[in-house]
């Protein structure tokens, strides 16, 4: 009797650890999700985790997998990790934590940076983007230790991000995929490596060669299950353990989406659009394209901060009724939620959300601010859970018409992931407001699967990606356009989301020098 392989996927997200086994038809034999608290604060905008604690939840989450009925640990062929992006971590010599995590979701910033030679500050000047580069520098969390926690600094022997901490509890070494490297870092993006020693991140960051790990491309083998990792989370020794790619770009990979004219949507706590390309595309200018979870791809992406999250938002201070009607019900609230959605008319009856809640880089400027506009006193609560989604949906269709126009690919089909995906009220006013076909994968675990994909290719369970992922994803349900909600969503984008932010811009400039925040760099 043969067993069929099983591969082990482990998806550390921003609020829990999942623990997933895939068969090669890409189908989820059994999953284990294990809660985390998100982060927590000791100071206004700090958002800090403690490295133990998502080792402790991925060892609970695999040994979830192996109390399940019918679980055949002798199945699992092969590991892979993938995590959220941008969540830091310092260990000492001896691989102890220094300090928490800073996760990605952290806000505090330092002036207190390392000097850039005058080379590098008269090509910034020349090229006008010595802004940004201010802004890389003051937001990087290393230059913010030396600043602030000098003995912090001095004792860091590794600087990892979080996927780079979990292979290395896993295989006891320090390597980490190179299609994880999305944080502040002296990373090539062009070339999927550390950066050559004269490039200019080394001198705009307090990071030495010494502390990072090794890097290897998806689809490569980091190492093995040891001995430790195998007693606390119960996956059997010497398992290989592959390189897979951050958290979006897995989801990418996973809703299928490898072509250039398939859109991918995220509808997670940061909501992004991407694409994957072969070519190198900047959609912002010197903001840079994210390694792809495929080798020597790229996945260009246009991010709403805080996307999401917003949904949760509203949900938590406004969304008491459905909860407990839920409860008493026996309902999924996402149900009742939807419902909430239906019961108002396409565009809001002209309640217009602009999703700004955190800003991004450089568009839009750190000056952004939310702002929903329009209301009048026959808007509900239902008009403004509406107005978010709607939000939502606009300000990444404007994300996809910055793709294509830097591109030169036109985007003509969408997939959606993440938690907003299951929800049919935001999958068809997506549809409706991009005016494409939109598929919902057929699993709700794309990062894990795409996980798993890399894995299986580098175990040579299939000869290519193409194979793979022809094998391991398909859609499930396909949203068409209505028509008649196109026409309406058109009219509301063109002629007012896309002047928002134009108009808004110097109220919200005198709003951050009032106030003070957002904090001006």
């Amino acid at each position: 009797m043969t067993t069929e392989p099983l591969i082990l996927a482990i998806d550390n997200g921003t609020q829990s650890v999942r623990a997933l086994l895939f068969d090669l038809r890409g189908n989820i034999v059994a999953k284990c999700q294990v809660p985390l608290q998100a982060y927590f604060s000791t100071h206004p905008g700090w958002a800090e985790h403690e490295p133990e604690d998502y080792w402790q939840a991925v060892c609970r989450a695999c040994q979830g997998l192996w109390a399940q009925a019918g679980v055949d640990k002798a199945a699992v062929r092969a590991v892979a990790v993938t995590t959220q992006r941008g969540t830091v971590v310092n260990l000492d010599a001896d691989g102890k934590a220094l300090r928490p995590a800073i996760t990605w979701l952290d806000q505090r910033r330092t002036d207190t940076v390392p000097p850039i030679g005058p080379f590098w500050r008269a090509a910034f000047k020349l090229a006008r983007v010595s802004k940004t580069i201010d802004f890389f520098r003051g937001e990087a969390e290393i230059n913010w230790i030396r600043a602030h926690q000098p003995e912090v600094w001095q004792a860091t022997d590794k600087f990892l991000l979080l996927s780079g901490y979990l292979n290395w509890r896993l295989c006891g070494r320090f390597a980490d995929s190179s299609g994880s490297q999305v944080a502040y870092l002296p990373f090539d993006y062009r070339r999927h490596t550390w950066a050559a020693r004269r490039d200019w991140k080394w001198q705009a960051l307090a990071v030495e060669p010494r502390m990072l790990p090794a890097l290897q491309a998806p689809g490569t083998r980091l190492g093995e299950i040891d001995p430790s990792a195998a007693a606390q989370t119960g996956i059997p020794l010497r398992t290989p353990l592959f390189a897979a790619a951050a958290d979006k770009a897995c989801e990418v990979l996973g809703a299928g989406c490898v072509e250039p004219q398939v859109g991918c949507l995220s509808y997670g706590t940061t909501a992004t659009i991407n694409t994957t390309s072969r070519r190198y595309v900047e959609v912002t200018p010197f903001v840079p394209p994210y390694p792809s979870a495929i080798p020597g791809a790229y996945s260009t992406e246009v991010q709403v901060f805080r996307g999401y999250w917003m949904v949760n938002w509203f949900k938590e201070q406004f969304g008491h009724h459905e909860q407990l009607r839920a409860l008493a019900g026996d309902l999924a609230p996402e149900q009742l939620f939807d419902q909430l959605a239906e019961s108002v008319p396409p565009g809001s009856m002209g309640l217009m959300l602009q999703p700004y809640w955190t800003p991004g880089i450089r568009v839009p400027g750190r000056e952004a601010k939310g702002a929903i506009v329009g209301f009048g006193d026959v808007h509900t609560r239902a008009h403004v859970y509406r107005a978010i989604l709607e939000g939502l949906a606009y300000a990444l269709r404007e994300g996809k018409e910055r793709i294509e126009k830097r591109s030169g690919v036109r985007i003509t089909e969408l997939r959606v992931s993440g938690g907003g995906s299951q929800s049919d009220a935001a999958m068809q006013l997506t549809a409706d407001i991009f005016g494409l076909p939109t598929a919902r994968p057929h699993v709700y675990e794309t990062s894990g699967l795409g996980a798993a994909i890399d894995a299986a290719v580098g175990l040579q369970l299939y000869p290519d990606f193409a194979t793979a992922v022809k094998a391991m994803t398909r859609v499930g349900r396909v949203f068409e356009p209505i028509p008649a909600n196109r026409a309406i969503y058109d009219k509301l984008y063109k002629q007012v989301y896309r002047r928002m932010y134009r108009q808004l811009q110097p109220l919200y400039r005198e709003i951050a020098e009032i106030t003070g925040y957002p904090q001006q760099s």
